[in-house]
């Protein structure tokens, strides 16, 4: 599958073939499902929590008597439909985090790709480097290649310039190579990858 590669001022740069166990196999949505999924639950703090019945400041004196009162019995005050008592089956700190087979992850990622190829919403950029890092420069640059929504993938490391010069632009994500996931891939309308990218997913996921 050849595309052609294009400078960040918007000049042809000669063309790339793009792997078709990469970026042509079949899209599933049930891969691309279960992985943001995967990666949403993995975010997640999980740092909610109450107050259970031991952990309730008070004593463990029992209030009444058994019986003879006329009122319900009871061990102590700290119990679920006392005022102040604990909460029952509450939320308590714990891992969201759900497996996934590293075959899984991977055929979703390259399923990600392909859907995006198939959409023909990919570009190819032959580098990611900015002069300056303003960002006037950057949008106008952006707007000649009618990128709006994008996440922009470049190679093991990103150009500082170009990190600064984009960190405030609405939709716009960058992220280096081994940074590529499923979940940034999908949110943003177009993929824009350097040639340093494709031949890092390329190798990553080949086989």
């Amino acid at each position: 599958m050849k595309i052609a590669v294009k400078t960040l001022d918007g000049k042809a740069s000669g063309d790339i073939t793009l792997d078709k166990e990469i970026f042509g196999v079949e899209v599933r949505s049930d891969l691309l499902h279960r992985m943001v999924n995967y990666q949403l639950a993995k975010r997640r703090l999980g740092n909610h929590k109450v107050k259970q019945r031991h952990e309730i400041s008070g004593t463990g004196k029992k209030p009444w008597a058994q019986k003879g009162t006329g009122r319900a019995r009871a061990g102590d005050l700290k119990r679920n439909i006392d005022r102040g008592g604990a909460t029952i089956f509450g939320p308590v700190v714990r891992s969201h985090a759900i497996d996934l087979p590293k075959k899984v992850r991977k055929a979703a990622l390259r399923s990600a790709l392909s859907s995006k190829a198939a959409e023909g919403k990919i570009i190819i950029l032959d580098d990611v480097t900015a002069k300056e890092h303003k960002t006037k420069p950057m949008v106008e640059a952006l707007k000649k290649l009618d990128i709006t929504s994008a996440l922009i993938l470049g190679g093991t490391e990103i150009d500082v310039n170009f990190a600064r010069a984009t960190a405030n632009i609405p939709l716009i994500d960058v992220l280096p190579s081994q940074g590529a996931n499923v979940y940034d891939i999908l949110r943003r309308d177009t993929l824009v990858l350097t040639k340093a990218a494709v031949n890092d997913l390329t190798e990553k996921l080949k086989g």
